[in-house]
C-alpha cells in the first residue's frame, strides 16, 4: 500500500504546472494561449523571458528530483525508484490540475536521469546542449538527447538491463509528446530560439 501512495504523490508533484502558475501570477496570463501553447520553460522563455523560464525550469526539475531522491535514499527497491520517476514525468505531461494537458517532460525527465544515474544524466544534458548550440532548436535537442539516453544507459550499465529499459520507457514517453514537433522538424517549420 505504501508503494502506491508514493507513486500517487509522485504523480501529484509532477502535476504541479510551474510554467502555468508563474505566468498566471506574474503576468496575469494563461501561458497555454501564448507562443507554442506549452507550459514548459521553452515557451515561458519565448513569452516571459529568462527569469521566468529559469524559475519554471528549476520547478519542473525539482518536482521530479524530490520524489526520486526520497525513494532513492529510503529504499533499495529499484522498480519503485524507476516507477516513481515515470509517474513524475506522467504528472508533468498529464497534470490533473490542467485537465491532463501539460508539458513534454524534458526538464523533469532529465533531472530524474541525473538523480538515478549522474553519468547518463550528464551525457543526456550535454547532448542537449551540443545539439541546441548547433541548431538553436530546443525540441530537436530534446528529441536527440532523450532518444540517445537508452544507448548511454547500455554503454554505462550494459550488464544491468533494468536501467536501459527505464531510459527506453522514459524516452518513449517524451518522444510521443514531441510528435507535433517531429512533424514540424521534418517540414522545416520548427522555430528556433
Amino acid at each position: 500500500m505504501g508503494e502506491w501512495i508514493i507513486l500517487v504523490i509522485s504523480y501529484l508533484l509532477g502535476s504541479i504546472p510551474f510554467g502555468f502558475l508563474i505566468a498566471r501570477y506574474s503576468s496575469k496570463m494563461d501561458i497555454r494561449t501564448k507562443g507554442s501553447g506549452n507550459i514548459g520553460s521553452t515557451n515561458v522563455l519565448r513569452v516571459l523571458g529568462k527569469k521566468a523560464a529559469l524559475i519554471t525550469l528549476i520547478g519542473d526539475m525539482l518536482k521530479g528530483v524530490i520524489p526520486v531522491m526520497v525513494v532513492k535514499f529510503t529504499t533499495e527497491n529499484l522498480i519503485l525508484l524507476y516507477l516513481t520517476g515515470i509517474m513524475a514525468v506522467i504528472g508533468h505531461m498529464f497534470p490533473i490540475w490542467l485537465k491532463f494537458k501539460g508539458g513534454k517532460g524534458v526538464a523533469t525527465g532529465s533531472a530524474i536521469l541525473l538523480c538515478i544515474s549522474p553519468k547518463i544524466g550528464i551525457m543526456t544534458c550535454l547532448t542537449w546542449l551540443l545539439v541546441f548550440a548547433l541548431s538553436r532548436i530546443s525540441s530537436l535537442a530534446a528529441i536527440i538527447a532523450i532518444a540517445l539516453s537508452p544507448i548511454y544507459a547500455y554503454w554505462f550499465c550494459g550488464l544491468q538491463p533494468d536501467l536501459p529499459l527505464f531510459c527506453f520507457a522514459l524516452a518513449v514517453l517524451i518522444l510521443c509528446k514531441h510528435t507535433a514537433n517531429i512533424k514540424r522538424l521534418l517540414k522545416g517549420e520548427e522555430k528556433k530560439i
